[in-house]
């Protein structure tokens, strides 16, 4: 196996070896090998033929303090969350800290690897990718004291941008009417819907959207019965498309936003009013679009996501989104 040496040594570990167990002088073991009297001095007093390591003997961070770094690692092992997700949530707190700055703290305290779950990981599966505007559409129920309220959710694809509603009837029109509040919302052309085959979204029996042939027949000027929703989509030139019959996951993305959602609101907290659920959904959806950092847009908001997308496909939008940031836009 070969020796690993330091870069600047000019010894072997056989000569430092032969120095160890020679009795001839400093003097004389330095010209015969070609080295300094005081390598050999060194090679004299040390137990082993092997270098040292170098760098501090206490490793410790030239970026963050002590304090700092016992805040990330109490974080760390309260939380268990992944490096981005980390680095995210503490950025606030301590503002010069960096993605490798945390990598390093994490570890110098051993916990820079998660612990495995038990059990077989399922293989991941990516989207296929999409330009923005594709949304997922569904809904859910919610309750406050009052009583029952439905849940409209929008969420894209590609952004991650969230839209939602609260209405006491789940209708047909109600659906349509989401549809056309949410192409107001977004500040970019929505291209394709994916819905569920409910009645909310489709006539029942239905196996692909219907809006292809509502479109021609208001090109023609026929006069046709059309569902209320697909009827938008038409009028707005989107592709509506449904999920296959009994498979939810095919619209996981907005399935597991109404679970987000619901975590952050009715199943934390209890409403006496509708009112007041809608005032906190409200904030909740306005500091998730425009201050929750996500991974998968590599540590931008959706927001942010969607300025960046502005500014290489201004094609796709229909104003300049930047003037839809809270806050003054000077």
């Amino acid at each position: 196996m070969g020796q690993i040496l330091h870069g600047c040594a000019t010894t072997t570990e056989a000569i430092r070896r032969a120095i160890q167990d020679s009795q001839e002088s400093l003097r004389t073991l330095a010209k015969h090998y070609g080295i300094n009297p005081k390598t050999v001095a060194k090679w004299k007093k040390r137990g082993s033929v092997t270098d040292l390591p170098t760098g501090p003997k206490v490793p410790r961070s030239t970026v963050l303090s002590i304090e700092e770094e016992a805040i990330v690692a109490a974080f760390r092992r309260h939380t268990l969350l992944p490096l981005d997700d980390c680095l995210y949530a503490l950025h606030a707190t301590i503002p010069h800290l960096t993605r490798s700055s945390l990598h390093r703290c994490l570890h110098r305290h051993g916990i820079s690897r998660l612990p495995d779950v038990e059990g077989d990981k399922p293989a991941k599966k990516k989207f296929k990718a999409y330009p923005i505007g594709y949304f997922h559409i569904d809904i859910a129920e919610v309750r406050t004291a009052e009583g029952k309220l439905y849940l409209f959710v929008a969420i894209d694809r590609t952004s991650k941008f969230a839209f939602t509603e609260l209405h006491e009837k789940a209708t047909t029109r109600i659906a349509a009417d989401f549809l056309r509040a949410l192409l107001q919302a977004v500040p970019y052309k929505v291209h394709t819907v994916l819905t569920d085959n409910g009645t909310h979204f489709t006539t029942p029996g239905n196996k692909g959207s219907a809006a292809p042939d509502i479109k021609l027949a208001m090109e023609r000027g026929e006069r046709f019965r059309a569902h209320a929703f697909e009827f938008a989509c038409a009028q707005n030139d989107i592709d509506h498309r449904l999920t296959k019959p009994r498979h939810p996951w095919t619209n996981g993305q907005v399935e597991r936003m109404n679970r987000t959602i619901k975590d952050a609101t009715v199943k934390r907290f209890y409403y006496e009013t509708h009112h007041q659920l809608r005032r906190h959904l409200g904030d909740f959806v306005m500091a998730y679009n425009f201050a929750k950092r996500l991974k998968t847009l590599k540590g931008l908001t959706p927001y942010e996501y969607i300025c960046k997308i502005w500014t290489t496909e201004p094609k796709r939008f229909n104003l300049d989104p930047i003037h839809q940031i809270p806050g003054l836009n000077i």
